[in-house]
Formats: structure tokens, sequence, C-alpha cells
């Protein structure tokens, strides 16, 4: 089996990180739209077009580009192919028996899950970031390192929670919200909205 991680940039490389910090490692190529080079951490560096389609049946890969959109679209290519979606978590992460984590997931070191958390599919969250109980991420959300989900939150689908930002007990962020860096978010977000600031208003995008 050989383990495609899709995007080939920063977090690729620390996603990477995360499967060799495994007990067992797979095979690793990177997947990359413009590639910068043939190797990237010692693993062979493909264009999409270079993926045999004919061994995807027992291949597996993650795409591992924070951008939701982009990474809507590349999952949509890859399941395509016939390949699976891995969800790769590193072994430093602390990850609750009782979270529920969707496929194509990526959760990187020092990152904390609590009971009840039901994480989507193809989430992403960084290092040192931490969800709280009860929490719900949907589908395509981007949690940046440092980040503070408490608990019984509702992330929706394609939203990011930028690097050191928090949201408080309870509230609910719409589809495609970006809340900004260091931002506090202490009311319910509605959906496509970018909010910054402490406490976190709506600001044009």
């Amino acid at each position: 089996m050989t383990l495609h991680i899709v995007g080939a940039g920063g977090f690729g490389r620390e996603t990477l990180d995360a499967v060799r910090a495994a007990a067992a490692v797979p095979e690793v190529v990177f997947v990359d739209e413009h590639p910068r080079a043939n190797r990237v951490e010692g693993c062979p560096v493909l264009l999409p077009g270079q993926v045999s389609a004919s061994g995807g049946r027992r291949d597996e890969f993650v795409v591992a580009i924070a951008d939701a959109h982009t990474r809507r679209r590349l999952v949509g290519e890859f399941e395509d192919r016939g390949m699976r979606a891995a969800t790769v978590i590193d072994p430093r992460a602390i990850v609750s028996p009782r979270a529920t984590i969707g496929r194509g997931c990526v959760v990187l070191g020092q990152a904390f899950i609590s009971t009840g958390t039901v994480v989507g599919a193809h989430v992403q969250v960084n290092y040192q970031a931490s969800v709280g109980h009860d929490t719900v991420l949907e589908d395509f959300v981007t949690i940046l390192p440092g980040a503070n989900i408490a608990g019984s939150v509702t992330v929706g689908t394609g939203s990011t929670v930028g690097s050191n930002a928090a949201v408080l007990q309870g509230r609910r962020l719409g589809p495609s919200v970006m809340v900004g860096a260091a931002a506090l978010v202490t009311r319910d977000v509605a959906a496509s909205q970018l909010v910054t600031g402490v406490p976190a208003r709506p600001r044009e995008s």
C-alpha cells in the first residue's frame, strides 16, 4: 500500500512527520499540481496525472492543503480514481476514545480532541490546537495551530479557525466562515463571514 500525500508544501511535510511518527510507516509519495522539486523529504513528488488509477483501489490518499475549496476538489478527483481516503493522526496528539474522527482527516502532534467530539471528513486539526467536548467539526474544516475550540461548538463545513483564535462554549459557526488569527468568538457567526478581533466582529473579506 502506498500513501499519497496530496500537497508537497509545508502542511504536506508536517503530515509526513505525523506519518513517520507512527509505528508502521507505509510507502509515501507526494502529489502536487505545481511541484518545486522531484523529491521532498526523501519522497518522490508526482503530478496528479502520474498517479496510476490501476493500483488506486489498493492505495490511499490524504489531502494536505489548508484551503477548503482546493481540498474538496482534490478529494473528488482522487476518489474518482477509486482511491481510499486515509486518516493521519500523529501519535503525539491526544484524541479521546469517545471522539469520532472521519475519513481523510489530519491531526498533528500536541493537538487535543476531547470526549464526544465529532470530526467530519477531511478535517485538519493542527499542532497545539484543542477541541472541547461534544463539539462538531463538519467536513473540510481547518483548525490552525494553537486555536482553542471550547465545548459544544459547531463549526460549519469548509470553515477555518485561525492560529491562536478561541471560540467560546456553545457557539455556532456557519459554513465557509473564516475566523482571523487570535480572534475571540463570543457570538454565533453567520455563513461565509470573516470575523476578526477581540471580541470577533465581521469584516469585509
